[in-house]
């Protein structure tokens, strides 16, 4: 029989371990450069639809089954065309297992909404969230940060073994607190760079050989050809599923199960908030229309989605006229089912409208809403009416009509975004030119806001922004309210991303232009802001970017010798200068 003075030991010493191990947890994940609203929680994704109880039982069942199945593939590939309801299964998913204390991480890319979109937090974003799953792990990837801390800034590669990998493959059974754990990677065809997409695909299937704490990583995507390649390449390694392969009826039967709750409850609201002679009728709409919305939705759920909402906002009319303004598009065979869930919405926009205020409305529209689903990173209605020059009433006046599209949120200093990547496809879509009266020519977008950029970036950065007068002042000591006075969202962004624009727009770069003259006037200023806003190490890619750009002729461009070429080889070497 144990002593208790024994058993008072063991306390103690389990209590010093747990101690150490939230002090390495700290630690490590204070050096761990995260994604902002990566995590299917996060205050981005928090209030976005799972599954409609009642949908994809069997497909879930599937997905569960796999993840439990000690023999089955390391990776589960669920992938579908737009609109298929692959987010909001990925949501469910990883609600699933967090619930159960299973879920190692998630991770939503989301396409222009800033660090989500790209792969360089990928992967330290995944590793921060496995210690929180597994404190554990700290241990690991704390040694691993200890023999090299530049591995957050080296390869995908290095990232991937150094942080995931091997900490994974060291750790012992004994200090685990689950047997196997699931990361849900959404969208991943919205990363950018088609090279990082089958790289990721690539380095996840070397997860089949770890034993301790064995992965199940569930990926969702568009059935793209660099996504296909990159799993063709692992072959016999990974599980699939084609979403809209799904036999018809059970697509069918799940969107009529989510179209008959959801309209079911918009006419509960609706007759809850009007007199009694506004009240839709107790079987409203009927189980006939309720039958041809769900032969127009299937097999998109995005349709059933957008229209829900639509029917919700108040604003666009009542919800009988509104579903009547939909029904009309079921005889439209020309038009695509995307056409039938967003043009109801934008045609309240011109409602009544006729000749030239319809002309200027449409104008105002391509400005406004071109913008916003161009953007590299989502901007508040503040924001984007000081980086386009127009008055944030006017911002806010195109906006008010579309929140079944975008998510805007009351605070206008909070960023506005897309609620689906299929909207900016219907507004960009090149066959769309010649019919869609709010098609946005989204390479004359890129180029106007690369001016915006320019000129803001022109107007506000000047020789010692901050006004900390010594020079030698490192930029750890400048408090983040001095940075942010200085350098508000919209001229951040210009200077984050006025290349890219720049690049998208497809344009030369001459002597004279634009871009020369900031040059010439504001180059160090830029750098200046970069480095105060983190990512001054960039600018060396963005450098190169612009010379990629320089037009060719017969003799060398005068900015091309006395600024881009030794810019980028000076910046390429160290930025202590700006740190």
């Amino acid at each position: 029989m144990l002593s208790s003075s024994f058993l008072v030991s063991r306390e103690k010493l389990i209590g010093v371990r747990t101690v150490l191990l939230d002090i390495d947890q700290k630690t490590v994940l204070d050096k761990l450069p995260t994604a902002d609203d990566a995590a299917f929680n996060s205050l981005a994704e928090g209030d976005a639809p799972t599954c409609h109880v009642g949908t994809r039982i069997d497909l879930l069942e599937q997905i569960y089954r796999w993840a439990d199945d000690p023999r089955a593939e390391a990776i589960f590939w669920l992938n579908g065309m737009a609109g298929t309801g692959k987010s909001t299964i990925s949501r469910t998913v990883a609600r699933h297992f967090a619930a159960r204390h299973r879920l190692g991480a998630s991770f939503f890319f989301k396409r222009g909404d800033g660090d989500r979109g790209k792969v360089a937090k990928f992967f330290t974003t995944v590793a921060s969230q496995l210690i929180l799953a597994e404190p554990a792990l700290g241990v690991q990837v704390k040694m691993a940060l200890d023999s090299d801390p530049a591995v957050v800034r080296k390869t995908m590669k290095d990232q991937f073994e150094k942080l995931i990998l091997e900490p994974l493959a060291e750790i012992s059974r004994a200090e685990l607190k689950t047997p196997s754990l699931v990361l849900v990677v959404d969208a991943l065809d919205e990363c950018e760079r088609d090279d990082d997409v089958r790289l990721i695909i690539s380095l996840f299937s070397r997860t089949k050989t770890l034993k301790s704490l064995p992965l199940r990583i569930f990926i969702t995507s568009r059935p793209e050809l660099p996504i296909r390649l990159g799993f063709n390449a692992i072959k016999s390694t990974y599980q699939d599923l084609v979403l809209h392969e799904i036999p018809e009826p059970v697509v069918e039967h799940d969107i009529g199960v989510y179209l008959e709750a959801e309209l079911a409850r918009i006419k509960d609201e609706y007759n809850n908030s009007v007199p009694e002679d506004r009240r839709l009728p107790a079987n409203w709409p009927g189980p006939s229309k309720t039958k041809i919305l769900i032969k127009m939705a299937t097999p998109l759920f995005i349709f059933a989605a957008t229209v829900c909402r639509s029917l919700m906002d108040r604003r666009c009319g009542n919800p009988d006229k509104q579903l009547g303004e939909i029904m009309e598009y079921q005889t439209r065979s020309q038009e695509s089912q995307l056409d039938a869930a967003y043009l109801p919405v934008l045609n309240h926009l011109v409602s009544g409208l006729s000749g030239r205020k319809k002309d200027k409305l449409l104008e105002e529209f391509r400005r406004i809403v071109g913008s916003i689903v161009i953007l590299e990173s989502p901007l508040s209605t503040r924001s984007l009416a000081r980086i386009l020059r127009v008055s944030k009433d006017a911002v806010d006046d195109r906006l008010d009509l579309l929140q079944s599209v975008l998510s805007v949120p009351p605070s206008p200093d909070s960023p506005v975004r897309v609620l689906h990547l299929s909207f900016r496809d219907f507004l960009v879509d090149p066959e769309k030119r010649e019919t869609n009266p709010f098609w946005v020519d989204e390479k004359r977008t890129h180029e106007d806001m690369a001016k915006n950029c320019l000129q803001i970036m022109r107007e506000h950065l000047h020789t010692d922004i901050c006004g900390l007068e010594w020079p030698g002042t490192p930029r750890v000591a400048v408090s983040l309210q001095k940075i942010h006075g200085a350098l508000p969202p919209e001229v951040q962004y210009a200077c984050l991303y006025w290349v890219h624009h720049l690049q998208e727009a497809k344009g030369l770069i001459r002597d004279g232009d634009q871009v020369h003259d900031f040059l010439r006037h504001h180059c160090l200023h830029w750098l200046e802001a970069l480095s105060f806003i983190r990512r001054v190490s960039g600018s060396v890619a963005l450098i190169r970017a612009l010379h990629a750009l320089l037009e060719v002729s017969c003799y060398c461009s005068n900015m091309q010798i006395l600024y881009l070429t030794p810019l980028a080889r000076g910046l390429s070497g160290n930025f202590k200068f700006f740190l």
